[in-house]
């Protein structure tokens, strides 16, 4: 045989090889056939695309497009390169090959590959449109699947808000319940969701048990229901359940990294100002790279401004750097990031710097001026200066006549003093309210009524009256105001005070004889000395309401004098009394315990010692010349001891056997 022939053979043969170990699955043999028919022929296309699709079930997908690139082959790869891109996370780059692939009419393959390079661009209402095209103009075995993606991107699209006329799916699978729960959740509809949710959670388990799939198989696909469920009950204030959900899901150590991400930022959420250290672990877990690819941006926007908040909170260096790479990265996180770095400068107490920073922000952003002048309004009175405070507060133009500002500037005019800069603001808002009423909006009762009593409190009553008059107006049926305004009225315009009371109630509507009886025979118009009498047994007291003062004057009881006490007849006043009377007589420096004969003197001390050494050797004496001894303080100079400190559970001993010791 010749060497072509051979070479053909030796093809023909690495073929069949080749062949059997990809259908069997061994891709890294199937791989090793390949090359070597490449190494014998280059031009072999069965043999590239062999090895392009062994490359890619062995996950090599960088070695994919570098292939791609030396080799460049005859025949059209833009399928392969866009799904290696796509799975390397560059979807950017996936989508401008198959833009850039000039095919006209995209094949099916690369229409599917294309949705969900969308869905990975977040470009939801263009997915929409060619998930719809490819349900429409194909029909196989996956209809399923592509019926689940869509129900994905319509979910998107409810939580961006779209104002699209979006379909409602079917709801035969867990997955499909699923994605019409997260919908609700779009829409801000957390009961309903979490009712779905509910529901999908017992489909998922019903199918997979029913599939044989192993315990842990059903609790990783559990997770992903289970931390959107919990959501669902945090944003309805059911934050202990939420928590708990969120704490099971990561103990399970589940291997999708973005449900890890949302699971511990939502439990750093949850934790608030307690368990600062669990809240780190936590934020670490949800800024990992692993989870960057898979996070949506929305969700990556709200991990690291909660990443900046904890970093402020727990006082850390570099909560700065953060707020600034925040700001950086969301524009419209910008205002929010600078409140971060101005609340850490105002913490250091470098106010200036903070309202600098402010000021600056401002001059670029003149639509936020008024969020900027509140923040350096708290800035001033944190530094204590209450006229820069008042100053900005004035400066603010018609803003200056809302409810709040006008009440921060009567308590900042008052705190320095200035009633009458204090009546002039509640002036000049009621007047500015009442020429604007139909563009002032909002409940101002409580606004008009504070007005009213300061003015009638600062015998401006004029003043007051016009306060009183518009709170008549939306309150008629009142009263208490109509009342007040009598009484302001009657201070200035006598006429108007007669002619506002005719519209009060009469005095007989207001009080019956019921009433009177009742008020009279109350107690608390007696004095205290006769409200007081014997309680009988039944608990009960003896008097009647009915009962006249008269009687009860009887019923007194006699006061008792109390007589001075005798003196002894040898007292001498002159004489300077005992300074230890008070005490008992064993007590007494001078007291002598009586010696009792029957008891025989004791010899303390060893047998032949003498009487002298006795004392040398008796302990009790050698304790009380140390109890008594200079060097230790008495016993009222001792500090005072601490709290008693609680015993620790003793640990189990054997009991010890009787007759031991």
């Amino acid at each position: 045989m010749s060497k072509n022939e051979n070479r053909e053979a030796t093809i023909r043969q690495l073929y069949s090889e080749l062949n059997k170990q990809g259908s069997n699955g061994e891709y890294e043999k199937a791989l090793k056939s390949a090359n070597k028919i490449l190494a014998l022929d280059q031009n072999e296309q069965k043999a590239l695309q062999c090895k392009l699709v062994c490359l890619i079930q062995l996950s090599k997908f960088e070695e994919v497009i570098k292939f791609l690139d030396r080799m460049q082959p005859p025949y059209d790869c833009t399928f392969e390169r866009a799904y290696c891109e796509y799975r390397l996370n560059q979807p950017e780059a996936a989508l401008k090959t198959i833009q850039n692939s000039g095919i006209k009419q995209l094949p099916p393959n690369l229409k599917e590959l294309m949705a969900q390079i969308l869905y990975r661009l977040e470009r939801h209402e263009e997915c929409y449109e060619l998930y719809k095209d490819i349900i429409k103009n194909t029909s196989d075995d996956y209809d399923d699947e592509r019926t689940t993606n869509l129900s994905a991107v319509v979910a998107n699209l409810c939580v961006d808000g779209s104002k699209k006329e979006l379909p409602v799916l079917r709801e035969d699978t867990y997955e499909l319940t699923y994605n019409a729960a997260c919908a609700l959740a779009g829409k801000q509809q957390f009961p309903e969701a979490e009712k779905k949710l509910r529901t999908s959670e017992k489909l998922c388990r019903e199918f997979l048990e029913e599939d044989g799939a192993t315990e842990e198989d059903i609790m990783d696909e559990l997770a992903i229901i289970k931390v959107q469920l919990a959501y669902c009950l945090q944003m309805q204030g059911k934050s202990k359940e939420a928590s708990v959900i969120y704490a099971d899901a990561l103990k399970h150590k589940t291997n999708d990294q973005a449900l890890t991400a949302v699971a511990s930022n939502n439990l750093v959420v949850t934790n608030k100002d307690q368990n600062v250290f669990d809240s780190k672990k936590k934020m670490k877990a949800a800024t990992s790279e692993q989870a960057e690819h898979k996070l949506t941006s929305k969700q990556k926007k709200v991990i690291a401004f909660n990443n900046c908040l904890l970093a402020f909170f727990t006082n850390q260096s570099d909560c700065h750097m953060l707020a600034s790479r925040l700001g950086n990265s969301y524009p419209d996180l910008e205002f929010q990031s600078l409140l971060i770095r101005v609340s850490q400068l105002a913490r250091d107490k470098k106010y200036k710097d903070a309202i600098e920073l402010l000021e600056t922000y401002s001059k670029k952003q003149p639509k936020q001026e008024l969020e900027v002048k509140f923040a350096i309004v708290h800035l001033q009175l944190l530094a204590g200066n209450r006229k820069a405070a008042v100053e900005i507060l004035e400066s603010l133009g018609e803003s200056k006549y809302r409810p709040g500002v006008v009440s921060a500037l009567v308590t900042l005019y008052l705190g320095l003093d200035n009633k009458n800069a204090a009546s002039a603001i509640l002036k000049n808002a009621v007047d500015w309210y009442k020429k604007n009423k139909s563009t002032a909006g909002g409940d101002l009762t409580d606004m008009w009524r504070q007005a009213a009593s300061f003015h009638l409190r600062g015998g401006e009553s004029e003043t007051a009256a016009k306060s009183l008059e518009e709170l008549l107006k939306t309150n008629p049926s009142d009263m208490k105001i109509l009342a007040q305004l009598v009484i302001a009225y009657a201070q200035f315009n006598p006429k108007k005070a007669q002619e506002a009371s005719k519209k009060l109630p009469a005095l007989e509507t207001l009080t019956t004889t019921s009433e009177i009886d009742a008020l009279e025979a109350t107690n608390w118009m007696m004095i205290a000395k006769a409200v007081k009498k014997k309680m009988p047994a039944s608990g009960k007291t003896d008097q009647s309401p009915s009962t006249p003062s008269s009687e009860i004057a009887k019923q007194k009881k006699k006061t008792v004098r109390k007589r001075k006490g005798k003196l002894p007849k040898n007292y001498d006043a002159s004489a300077v009394p005992d300074p230890e009377r008070w005490l008992p007589r064993y007590e007494r420096s001078g007291y002598r315990k009586k010696r009792d004969r029957r008891v025989k003197e004791i010899i303390k001390g060893s047998q032949g010692t003498a009487s002298g050494q006795a004392d040398q050797y008796d302990m009790s004496k050698a304790y009380n010349q140390t109890k008594q001894s200079p060097a230790t303080p008495a016993a009222h100079e001792m500090p005072a001891s601490g709290p008693a400190p609680r015993q620790l559970p003793r640990k189990s001993q054997h009991k010890k056997k009787k007759g031991k010791h």
